[in-house]
């Protein structure tokens, strides 16, 4: 049986579970703690808590997984209050979290009576906390998620197998920089308009970043290299937006029975990740489905935020973005790329909020600041960093909140964290190869002003990128 007064924090944070624990505590409560979501359902099942405080991004069980896990046992959907914190306020995040079973929603940092006044409301039956919290929601002046669109096309030749596999360098090659959604047309010719997708070989492994419309072309240079050989790659998706995802049903390898195709991601904030690629290529959408791709991939949600592909380390990071959204950090022999296509940096976001509305503290700025910071360490001394920068800062003051880079806060990033190499990515629909062109100098133009080496470079359909071992340069070909 429970205590009269027993609540459950789920959190990563050691430090929030300790100030959470402080706070509960004086007003009565009993506190069990936990840094994860799977030990997190264990202790809802054995202990039966009224409340439970969960963060919304963890590894392995995140905050929409326990939700439907508190949800699908009879036992517990009606007797335990769920409140969901997170280091963001996305609108789309607000309503995924309640409509998996989430009671409340709080946006970290959270004062100590902010959290008191929720579980006073929590346990007053006679008020309707969905209801409330729903009108909150529709009234928000946040905007919506990308918007995104069908595929395009680009060609591309590629060295044989054996060349490219075993000659000992690592290659990053650009088949899709776009955002949002295909921008094909004679305006985007010289970057491409092709969405995300970048290939990475290194240490025998292909690995696939994204898989927006520039997979197609990527997959026919692909047929055209191996021929009747098998193909053996791993695709990791950052997340399951349209545009990163939209190009996988027109992926030729995944036609091929001969073929291993393996798809790696972490679990969506309402479905898991095979539901979300079944569900594209489902009738009226496409007239085959992924159980009719004759190479049967595999599709495997990412459990830990640190994996190996081979011999290639694989480090992921959540992003600040609407929705479950990771960017990862490939570390190969030859040199480390980091890949982030959707992410706002968090002090820009809130401060440009507490600008407009003048109600973001400066504990809530401090806590923005800390995860940047974190984000700068993840990056850290990175050989290749390939980042969202689709907006220059005149056009960011009206697009706060819409989950995309600064171009000027991204050269911070890069110059803060040693960067070696940055690549401007997802090129905003609206840009033409002029306004990339712009960009592009302009961010070359902070790095000369700050007297920093970091080469600076636009995303670009074709080119590759190639980390010599580290006795050697790195060199470019197009």
């Amino acid at each position: 049986m429970a205590a009269t007064k027993t609540i459950l924090v789920i959190d990563e944070e050691a430090e929030l579970r300790n100030a959470l624990k402080g706070w509960l505590s004086l007003d009565g409560w009993t506190v069990l703690e936990t840094d994860n979501g799977e030990d997190g359902l264990k202790l809802v099942r054995k202990h039966r808590p009224k409340v439970v405080i969960c963060d919304l991004l963890m590894p392995r069980c995140n905050g929409y997984r326990f939700c439907r896990g508190v949800q699908e046992d009879p036992d517990l959907r009606d007797s335990v209050k769920i409140i969901i914190s997170s280091s963001r306020g996305y609108a789309g995040d607000r309503l995924n979290a309640l409509q998996s079973g989430a009671d409340e929603y709080l946006v970290k940092p959270f004062a100590q009576d902010e959290l008191a006044n929720i579980l006073t409301r929590l346990l007053e039956p006679e008020k309707s906390t969905f209801i409330k919290l729903w009108e909150r929601l529709t009234t928000s002046s946040e905007p919506a998620l990308d918007t995104v669109g069908d595929s395009s096309a680009f060609s591309g030749q590629s060295k044989p197998q054996a060349e490219k596999l075993d000659e000992g360098v690592t290659r990053v090659r650009f088949w899709g920089v776009r955002g949002s959604t295909p921008t094909p047309g004679p305006g985007t010719v010289h970057f491409g308009g092709n969405t995300s997708c970048v290939e990475l070989r290194a240490d025998g492994e292909i690995i696939v970043l994204d898989a927006g419309s520039g997979i197609r072309p990527l997959g026919l240079a692909l047929v055209r290299e191996f021929g009747s050989r098998p193909i053996d790659l791993t695709l990791l998706i950052t997340h399951t937006h349209w545009d990163h995802i939209q190009g996988f049903p027109f992926f030729l390898p995944a036609y091929n029975p001969r073929n291993n195709i393996k798809i790696r991601g972490f679990e969506g904030s309402s479905e898991n990740l095979a539901d979300i690629f079944e569900q594209q290529m489902r009738t009226p959408y496409f007239p085959i489905t992924m159980q009719q791709m004759p190479s049967m991939p595999s599709v495997e949600e990412i459990q830990d935020l640190r994996f190996n592909i081979g011999a290639v380390e694989v480090v992921a990071a959540f992003m600040n973005h609407p929705g479950i959204c990771v960017g990862y950090r490939l570390n190969t022999s030859c040199g480390s790329v980091a890949f982030m296509p959707d992410h706002e940096p968090y002090q820009r976001l809130r401060g440009a909020a507490s600008d407009k509305s003048g109600r973001v503290t400066s504990e809530s700025l401090a806590y923005a600041r800390k995860l940047d910071e974190q984000l700068i360490e993840f990056v850290r001394g990175v050989d290749v960093l390939i980042i969202d920068s689709q907006y220059d800062d005149t056009e960011y003051q009206t697009k706060v909140g819409w989950g995309h880079g600064c171009l000027d806060d991204v050269v911070t990033l890069a110059l803060m964290a040693g960067v070696k190499r940055l690549v401007l990515f997802h090129h905003d629909p609206d840009h033409d190869d002029n306004h990339v062109r712009k960009m592009e100098q302009w961010a070359r133009d902070l790095v000369t002003m700050h007297g920093d080496p970091v080469e600076v470079e636009a995303a670009r359909e074709g080119v590759e990128i190639v980390l010599q071992p580290k006795t050697a340069p790195a060199s470019e070909t197009v």
